[in-house]
């Protein structure tokens, strides 16, 4: 289903710690994978987020949110106290990443697949029949 045919949902989540709140109102991409070094970094494992219009996403107190220039290409946003790992923004796009992790549950989100798999870390597997890109989709 494309996400403009998604129906409008509310979604709230946050940090560990509670510092960071937000609330998102809006068609909410499911769950995309991201295999790159920098996701694998940041979180520790893959990165997973849910797609978002930066307009229809909430935060209750910015002031909690560390925002920190990962690349040329994108900033990532996390809990000042905590270190949770929030947001993933790429620069100029009108759309955000809401790490799924911190969505509260049930989300009723699914998952779209992975992508930069030619990243992926050597001690897991991607099942084969999960829809893959070697590095960014293109539309």
């Amino acid at each position: 289903m494309s996400d403009d045919k998604k129906p409008t949902r509310i979604l709230t989540g946050g940090c560990l710690c509670g510092a960071v709140r937000f609330r998102v109102e809006g068609r909410v991409r499911d769950v995309l994978f991201c295999h790159c070094s920098m996701c694998r970094l940041s979180h520790g494992h893959y990165g997973a987020y849910a797609g978002v219009k930066q307009a229809e996403l909430t935060v209750e107190d910015e002031s909690a949110v560390t925002w920190y220039r990962s690349s040329d290409v994108a900033r990532r946003g996390f809990c000042s106290i905590c270190g949770g790992r929030l947001f993933y923004h790429p620069h100029e796009s009108p759309f955000i990443g809401v790490a799924a992790g911190s969505l509260d549950q049930p989300s009723g989100l699914g998952t779209i697949g992975h992508v930069f798999t030619d990243d992926a870390a050597d001690y897991y597997t991607i099942a084969a029949d999960e829809k893959q890109y070697p590095g960014a989709p293109t539309r």
